[in-house]
């Protein structure tokens, strides 16, 4: 008989200099977030004059602190929201009717068609405190990570392999069970990549989070997205360049000590027989792993989720239903349709009514043809976003070594906010003479098309080993070689992509059809623009046409064309 090795023996050896580095970089965190979270919570009055950003360089390292501390809590909320929204859709077969186009609907509505009507609601839940701008601008940052990861997290739901489900119902595995030890586990590697895409995009929307102008009213939080805010209108150059610096070193510090460690912690899911010959490998996942601090605190914490399971089996939650007949069936199915069917028809003839007594549906028409030119827009930055970064993330997600050098600047590019080259593309079109109409594409490629690399880089990097040596051992030709395995392996990883990079694009066109740098201001024609110039000056009839116009042409393009390759994804190419 063979004997294994313990769960011991295949541990690193332990280190007491290591839990002296984890403990102190601990101290130093809790120490930072209690010191930054102190200015979260300070007197605030509405009708007062917007407080004033200093734009001195030397202040860079607490704006970026106060930043960085608002982007993760909004990237927490996003995991949670992502658990819960996504698993509901997936395993309720009534709520995903409803779920899946209000997730569409949400995606496709603007950061400032939410500022727009949530600043108000914050600021008097938190009557004379800071606080209900800080959750103003939190919600905004969330708005702009949420949706990717749930899209990315839901797909890897329902395109789990049948055996799995198989072998859960066998084990009689609870809800809770299930969920973390079949689907978080089943959908880790897309969520950690979606959750970096995410992050990016918070940065890249983190101006219109802290400098916040809706109502005919500005509000501004100390951040590096308000430095950035008041070193353009004053036109430093100079100024901005350092905001830039701070950026990337924001961003690498991150990567090293938060990213690349998740996702090389993240292929311990993989599902495969044979293991990659070069194993990704993290300096700061080292540390930890040497360390006796994260198996003492998972010992500590670890009792405490077993009452949630019991809780959840007293109220009758945590087991599989019960087989109901076809028929009640049917009839619970017409009941929930009839209901959500008659909420949607209420809420179309109200707001039907409402812009008919104000705006007029003559503005609606108009809204439309904007919303025409900036889909041509979209149109032509998924086409070359496609054909320039599925061969680079295919690159990146089979090459460990590269993606170790690759990652961090990729990150870096896809933090990058288009506000920071506002007053360089702004000098550039006025001394060319060039249009903002096509260099619009540009700034709002700065915000999408990372979500196509980031998904490719993503399902490249989940294809099995196996399959990859098969292919070597048959020596498959470049061209079929891309055709039978590449293509169908990254195929659902690039629909998710593809989709939510839709959605970002027509976010993006919020800012990016609308450029300013001092008292010089650009605008394209487009419905990006209109939002923007309608949530300005508080007009709210144009922010609910604007809002409704982007959300048809969203919701109508990921029904009629991105569902079905979806669905075609589900069907053939899920390994």
């Amino acid at each position: 008989m063979r004997a294994y090795p313990s769960r011991g023996a295949l541990d690193r050896p332990r280190s007491r200099w290591a839990d002296v580095a984890v403990f102190a970089a601990a101290a130093v965190v809790i120490w930072v977030v209690v010191r930054v979270s102190a200015g979260m919570h300070v007197p605030f009055d509405e009708n007062a004059a917007p407080a004033t950003i200093s734009t001195d360089p030397a202040e860079l390292p607490h704006y970026a602190a106060r930043s960085l501390l608002r982007m993760l809590i909004a990237l927490g909320l996003s995991i949670v929201f992502t658990f819960v929204y996504a698993t509901a859709a997936a395993r309720l077969p009534r709520a995903e009717k409803v779920l899946l186009p209000l997730l569409d609907i949400l995606q496709s509505v603007p950061i400032l068609g939410f500022l727009s009507v949530t600043v108000t609601g914050f600021i008097a839940l938190f009557p004379g405190s800071s606080l209900g701008l800080e959750c103003a601008s939190i919600f905004a940052i969330f708005t702009s990570q949420a949706w990717n990861m749930t899209f990315a997290f839901h797909h890897s739901l329902v395109s789990q392999p049948r055996e799995l489900d198989e072998a859960a119902r066998n084990l009689r595995l609870s809800r809770w069970q299930r969920f973390w030890r079949v689907d978080v586990p089943s959908g880790m590697f897309p969520l950690v990549w979606n959750a970096m895409m995410s992050f990016g995009g918070g940065w890249f929307f983190l101006t219109a989070a802290e400098a916040i102008s809706v109502n005919n009213r500005a509000y501004t939080l100390p951040g590096i997205g308000s430095y950035v805010a008041a070193a353009n209108a004053e036109s430093a150059i100079g100024k901005l360049l350092w905001a830039i610096v701070a950026m990337i070193v924001l961003v690498v510090g991150l990567n090293v000590v938060l990213w690349r460690p998740l996702t090389v912690w993240a292929e311990r899911f993989r599902v495969e027989d044979s293991e990659a010959a070069d194993a990704p490998r993290s300096l700061m996942l080292n540390l930890l792993r040497r360390s006796h601090i994260p198996g003492l605190l998972a010992r500590a914490l670890g009792p405490l989720v077993f009452p949630v399971d019991r809780a959840m089996r007293v109220f009758g939650l945590a087991e599989y239903p019960l087989y109901v007949p076809p028929a009640r069936r049917r009839a619970a199915d017409i009941a929930f349709t009839v209901v959500v069917s008659a909420a949607v028809a209420a809420g179309v003839i109200a707001m039907a009514r409402y812009i008919a007594d104000t705006a007029g549906f003559g503005e609606v028409g108009h809204a439309a043809w904007l919303g025409a030119l900036t889909l041509a827009r979209v149109i032509v930055l998924l086409v070359v976003a496609t054909l320039v970064w599925v061969p680079v993330g295919v690159w990146i997600g089979l090459n460990p070594r590269v993606s170790r050098l690759a990652q961090p600047i990729v990150q870096v590019l896809a933090s990058f906010p288009a506000n920071f080259l506002f007053p360089l593309v702004t000098g550039v079109l006025v001394a060319t003479g060039a249009s903002l109409q096509w260099a619009a594409i540009v700034l709002m490629a700065l915000g999408a098309q990372w979500y196509i690399l980031f998904n490719v880089i993503a399902g490249a990097s989940a294809v099995p080993n196996d399959l990859r040596e098969a292919a070597a051992n048959l020596r498959l030709p470049r061209r079929l070689w891309w055709r039978r395995l590449i293509v169908p392996a990254i195929f659902p990883s690039f629909v998710t992509g593809a989709i939510t990079a839709a959605g970002g694009a027509w976010n993006a066109s919020i800012v990016a059809e609308v450029v300013s740098s001092g008292h010089t201001r650009l605008t394209a024609t487009g419905l990006g623009a209109y939002i923007a110039e309608a949530t300005g000056a508080g007009d709210s009839p144009r922010i609910l046409i604007g809002v409704l116009v982007m959300s048809c042409f969203v919701v109508g393009i990921n029904r009629g064309f991105w569902r079905r390759l979806y669905g075609l994804a589900q069907r053939r190419y899920s390994l």
